[in-house]
């Protein structure tokens, strides 16, 4: 008999024939000669009461199920008097997998997010997580369905590479070689005989390689992990993270915005309409203010604003900042906040920033101090998309290559892209992890990721 999902029975409108469930026990309680068990499959969130009664056969082993306990019950459904519920099921014959020792650590009582972060193997199992972990699938497919539907080709970018896109240096080191006795040269490593030849790093970022393939077959995205070797332990940032990055062939800067803007919000939108059961359980629990922001951000035209506008509101704010604000800065979170949160109360995009603080492959504006890269501003979250025009003029790019350093020998690819049929192109980079925690309320992006990877914890 082929299983079926708790979801679809809690769903379906008319009793189904005898049914077939596995899941865990949640929590049992017995009353005179019946056992009431509430299963659950991690299908929904919610759980499912299954009444045993003593004329099973192993019923006295049905009285010893504790929580975490793993059973396969067959039995039918039946309309349940009792509140928020439709369904119950009344056992036919429940096979006990196993019995899980009383020392589970997952109890009927709420756990801290500090406590569950060391059990990361088992918090998939409590209420918030499975839903959190449920979100994060569903936006997954939403992102591919996206992109599928406006004909974008999915690209697979590298995970490992030699070149650093960011031009930051945090980079995490690939490599064959034995770290305790390398071989050198001139007293350095010597590469040549490492795996590639060359020095390579796990990647930061697809999108200079997205750019080759959006030069060739219009609009790509590439989705999938990418790694930062920042020693940094903020809610915000993790050494191992995925990152959307589409990029658009013929395609400027006032388009990128758009398509940036077009996308969050079909994501959110799409949370809404697919996750209501698992959303709620954020909204009432974790961020009372949750559904008002997911809202916002659909319903209201993202505002639009110069980086030199942004940076002479906040100078006239008042606010007493962390850092301090001046053109040339680069805008902290505590900045971009204050921008969504407090004086538009709406997401933001910025854009025309300095060329000084941007990478190399940003798009040099006329007045050849600002470049054409925008950021996307969301409340409670700061920055969650990142893009740019990039530089289709080849002699423009090497000037900015040689300005910041980057070695054109290294780069001879990236070049080519413009000296062969060169045309304006756009793209951006949509933090995976960020987007979690704007649609479920979740501040700390240690929650959103599976297992997570911060400095000094490896431990899953």
């Amino acid at each position: 008999m082929k299983r079926t999902r708790i979801k679809t029975i809690l769903l379906s409108e008319k009793a189904l024939d005898t049914v077939l469930i596995k899941g865990w026990v949640r929590t049992r309680r017995d009353s005179k000669a019946f056992s009431f068990i509430e299963l659950n499959d991690g299908s929904c969130l919610n759980n499912i009461q299954v009444i045993a009664d003593d004329l099973l056969k192993n019923y006295e082993q049905i009285k010893k199920l504790s929580t975490g306990s793993s059973v396969c019950v067959k039995g039918t459904m039946h309309e349940s008097p009792g509140k928020g519920q439709k369904w119950e099921i009344h056992a036919i014959k429940i096979k006990i997998i196993q019995i899980t020792p009383d020392d589970f650590p997952l109890q009927k009582k709420r756990h801290t997010d500090e406590f569950l972060r060391t059990i990361s193997h088992l918090r998939p199992r409590t209420n918030k997580y499975g839903a959190a972990f449920r979100i994060r699938s569903k936006l997954s497919f939403a992102i591919h369905k996206y992109f599928h539907d406006l004909g974008f080709t999915y690209v697979h970018t590298p995970i490992i590479t030699g070149s650093d896109c960011e031009g930051a240096g945090e980079l995490f080191q690939v490599t064959t070689l034995d770290i305790n006795n390398p071989p050198l040269s001139d007293e350095k490593s010597d590469y040549q005989k490492d795996f590639f030849g060359k020095q390579a790093n796990l990647t930061v970022s697809g999108q200079l390689e997205g750019e080759l393939f959006a030069l060739a077959l219009g609009d790509i995205y590439t989705f999938g992990p990418t790694f930062r070797s920042e020693n940094s332990n903020t809610s915000r940032h993790a050494a191992e993270f995925w990152m959307v990055e589409p990029e658009m062939a013929f395609c400027n800067l006032d388009e990128d915005m758009d398509s940036a803007e077009n996308f969050i919000k079909f994501l959110v939108e799409f949370a809404i309409k697919n996750c209501d059961q698992d959303l709620e359980l954020f909204a009432k629990f974790v961020d009372k203010n949750l559904m008002n922001t997911l809202e916002t951000i659909v319903s209201k035209k993202f505002i639009r604003l110069p980086y030199t506008e942004a940076v002479s509101i906040l100078k006239q704010s008042g606010k007493k900042f962390n850092y301090d604000v001046f053109f040339g800065a680069d805008l902290q979170t505590e900045h971009e906040r204050f921008l969504a949160e407090k004086h538009f109360k709406q997401p933001v995009i910025i854009y025309d920033y300095p060329k000084t603080i941007k990478p190399f492959y940003m798009r040099v504006n006329d007045d050849e101090k600002t470049v054409a890269a925008m950021d996307v501003i969301v409340p409670r979250i700061g920055e969650i998309i990142g893009g740019s025009q990039r530089e289709e003029r080849l002699e423009f790019l090497t000037h900015r290559m040689a300005e910041t350093g980057i070695s054109k020998d290294d780069y001879w690819w990236y070049l080519d892209s413009r000296r062969y049929g060169s045309v304006e192109h756009s793209g951006f980079g949509l933090g995976f992890e960020r987007l979690i925690m704007m649609v479920t309320g979740i501040t700390n992006i240690r929650d959103v990721i599976p297992f997570p990877r911060t400095p000094g914890s490896i431990e899953f």
